[in-house]
């Protein structure tokens, strides 16, 4: 597993949401061994230390092939992530390609409900 860096929260105290979006996440099915394609939202209201990118990219490539579900994926993203940084608040979106005709989006979060002008995003 790849590890994920922080670095210190250059305005410690302001409420602010970072949005990352991956959309070349993949991982495997566990039941049949082939390729799952996702795009993963990462949002989270920093609190002392923000994540690193080149980590976090190579923390999600990790990923690529290991057999795991997707609600595995969603709930794993957010405990490893917001274990490493401490948001104050974090949410994972996971908006996964068609497989058999459905496709399927997942959200996990953690710590209290941001102000909803944070969640604003256009």
């Amino acid at each position: 597993m790849a590890s994920i860096e922080t670095f210190p929260n250059p305005r410690p105290g302001r409420d602010y949401r970072i949005q990352h979006v991956c959309p070349e996440f993949t991982s495997v099915c566990p039941k049949t061994g082939q390729p799952d394609f996702a795009t993963i939202e990462l949002d989270y209201i920093p609190d002392a230390t923000c994540i690193e990118l080149k980590s976090l990219k190579l923390y999600y490539y990790s990923f690529r092939n290991e057999g795991i579900y997707y609600e595995g994926v969603a709930n794993r993203l957010l405990d490893e992530l917001s274990a490493a940084c401490a948001p104050l608040w974090m949410r994972i979106t996971g908006r996964f390609a068609v497989r058999g005709g459905v496709s399927s989006i997942l959200v996990v979060e953690t710590g209290p409900c941001p102000s909803p002008t944070l969640l604003d995003v256009r």
